[in-house]
């Protein structure tokens, strides 16, 4: 039978294309488009296995920071951090460095012993004893020392992908993020991830996420941008994605002492709004687990406790416990102590108004300490000591 203009029928129409896409990083396809910020002291592999498992293992969760000369020398300690649990796929490891020929080796020392899956380049970090030295936030100011750093670490890293995490600039007058973006992609980074505030502020203020929308504006549109900032919940991942036009979030302090954030994040993404709310008896039990992993990681089981001390006021933000238990929740020293003072505290309350958001350090304002002289000429190639890179790694 002929069909008529006037006989055909209408096409169906096509589905609506998704809101939000994977986010591709080299050869690695991450969905949601989540990742873990790396954060010294905290997301060693006991923090990213609960962050895991509330994700069902979705999304990309990145090591906290490891010293490429340290790394090259094999420190003990260094070696322990990179350690990451079978089930871990794809390894994420991020590098601090502040010399491009030892940043190139412990690249190639990744890459040739399948260390890990990915690269991340720290240039973000604003805490002094790193700044004062060249380096994190610092160091994209000198904009040929940033290049060579880049350029050995995509040439050394073989297969594996490398990406660049960094801050606005030193301050408001020392602005480097739209420069720095452009030196990495013409290296060849596979990603580019922007907090949107300068060295000076560190945590305080508010994140500038217009920011990260020139960022993404001036990037290559192959090379995707991510986001860092604010992030307290899953709208806030939304908002900035909708907000900024970047691929992705990375979510920092906003998961302290609350895993199941990755949860939220999944669903919102998954189009779900069902988001946890659990009750102290749930946090009691994700408490004593973490300080259990970080003693079976660390070998024990005090020191795995000692080590989850630091984690017990973000754990319990706006839950009623009472001084004198948080107190005894800080100084306890073994698993039984810290499950039975946890028991003292109301099992049934609820998960409190307020709770999802700024945790962590708020400072701000501060003066940034940097190499004598570090601002005169941002292009001259800097000649920084042995002792610019520390021989051990974490917080």
């Amino acid at each position: 039978m002929t069909t008529t203009p006037d006989s055909a029928q209408a096409a169906p129409a096509a589905p609506d294309a998704p809101e939000f896409a994977p986010l591709n990083i080299g050869p690695m396809e991450v969905w949601p488009p989540v990742v873990l910020a790396p954060m010294a002291g905290i997301t060693n592999a006991p923090f990213r296995t609960l962050c895991r498992e509330q994700s069902g293992g979705r999304g990309l969760y990145v090591s906290e920071m490891i010293t490429t000369r340290a790394l090259v020398e094999r420190n003990a300690k260094t070696m322990q951090l990179i350690k990451f649990d079978p089930s871990e796929k794809p390894r994420s490891i991020q590098l601090y460095g502040v010399d491009p020929e030892t940043v190139g080796k412990a690249a190639r020392m990744i890459s040739a012993e399948g260390l890990a899956d990915h690269i991340d380049l720290n240039f973000g970090c604003p805490v002094p004893k790193v700044t004062r030295k060249g380096g994190g936030s610092a160091l994209p100011y000198k904009r040929n020392l940033l290049r060579d750093i880049l350029r050995q670490a995509v040439a050394n890293a073989g297969d594996l992908p490398v990406t660049m995490k960094m801050r606005k600039g030193i301050d408001d007058d020392h602005l480097t993020f739209l420069d720095a973006g452009r030196i990495g992609a013409e290296e060849g980074v596979a990603a580019i991830a922007l907090h949107g505030r300068t060295a000076a502020q560190h945590y305080g203020g508010t994140a500038d996420w217009s920011a990260i929308a020139r960022l993404r504006e001036s990037v290559p549109a192959g090379i995707p941008v991510l986001g860092n900032g604010d992030i307290w919940s899953a709208d806030d991942a939304v908002r900035m994605m909708r907000e900024t036009g970047c691929d992705g979030v990375v979510v920092g302090r906003g998961c302290l002492g609350r895993p199941w954030l990755f949860k939220d994040l999944v669903s919102i993404f998954e189009g779900d709004v069902d988001y946890a709310r659990p009750t102290f008896a749930y946090v009691a039990h994700a408490m004593v687990r973490h300080a259990q992993l970080l003693g079976e990681w660390l070998g024990d089981e005090a020191r795995g406790v000692i080590d989850f001390r630091k984690h017990v006021a973000w754990y319990t933000k706006g839950f009623s416990v009472g001084s004198e238990l948080r107190v005894k929740l800080a100084s306890a020293s073994s698993l039984v102590e810290l499950a039975e003072t946890l028991a003292l505290v109301d099992q049934e309350q609820s998960w409190p108004i307020g709770a999802d958001g700024p945790r962590g350090r708020t400072s701000g304002n501060n003066r940034v300490v940097l190499p004598e002289g570090w601002l005169d000429d941002p292009y001259e190639c800097a000649k920084l000591g042995e002792d610019a890179e520390s021989d051990t790694s974490g917080g």
